[in-house]
């Protein structure tokens, strides 16, 4: 009981700092239209929290914890926003003596050399279970296209995790589909950045959803 409570308040503190982070670096205001095509008053630049040396560190180590329960052959996502991450989620994974090879999903297919799709340490077995990671999720479509290229294929999505939810119908329609779904920190509609679920959003989440 004693271990499991310091655990939950290394983790506490460890979303505090990544949460620090994210306000002082990462959190834009004013007028901006998403790639989504919708408009909003603030604005995520993920890249600035996750290329901080010490947010970078305590993220794949955030990541990591989530993923300590679960057998995962690998993990990545799609450029540009989790080829940011990926690499440092495998060097912490070998740091803590559990390493878990990392992928990259390109935005299209390279016309030269090995024309590859995605890059990196994709599973080769049909079935392999990997996960996928992202530094902001919307409507989740860059997730869905990730998620499309590695099931196309032959692997198996048994995790997502994202280190902001906009809480604007990305994460809700993918827990519909059965995806395990995860975010570190959640922001609602005017940009409040926290570590709990908005009040206004947390009744709506849905749980224990089984992955495909």
């Amino acid at each position: 009981m004693i271990t499991y409570s310091l655990e939950c308040e290394m983790g506490r503190e460890r979303k505090q700092k990544i949460l620090a982070a994210v306000k002082g670096h990462a959190l834009l205001r004013g007028k901006f239209t998403l790639s989504s095509g919708q408009e909003s008053t603030y604005y995520w630049d993920g890249k600035m929290a996750t290329t901080l040396p010490e947010a970078a560190y305590l993220i794949a180590e955030e990541i990591l914890e989530i993923l300590k329960d679960m057998d995962i052959q690998a993990i990545g996502g799609l450029a540009i926003g989790a080829d940011l991450m990926v690499p440092a989620i495998a060097v912490v994974s070998h740091l803590k003596g559990r390493p878990i090879p990392a992928f990259v999903i390109r935005d299209r297919r390279k016309e030269h050399g090995t024309e590859k799709l995605i890059e990196g340490q994709f599973p080769k077995k049909i079935g392999a279970k990997v996960a996928l990671v992202d530094d902001i999720i919307t409507t989740g479509t860059s997730i869905s296209k990730a998620i499309e290229h590695v099931e196309n294929e032959g692997c198996k999505v048994v995790k997502v995790v994202v280190l902001l939810d906009r809480h604007q119908g990305g994460s809700d329609k993918l827990k519909r589909e059965g995806y395990d779904f995860t975010a570190i920190l959640h922001s609602d509609a005017s940009g409040e950045v926290t570590i709990d679920e908005p009040s206004t959003v947390a009744g709506q989440v849905k749980g224990g959803a089984i992955p495909k």
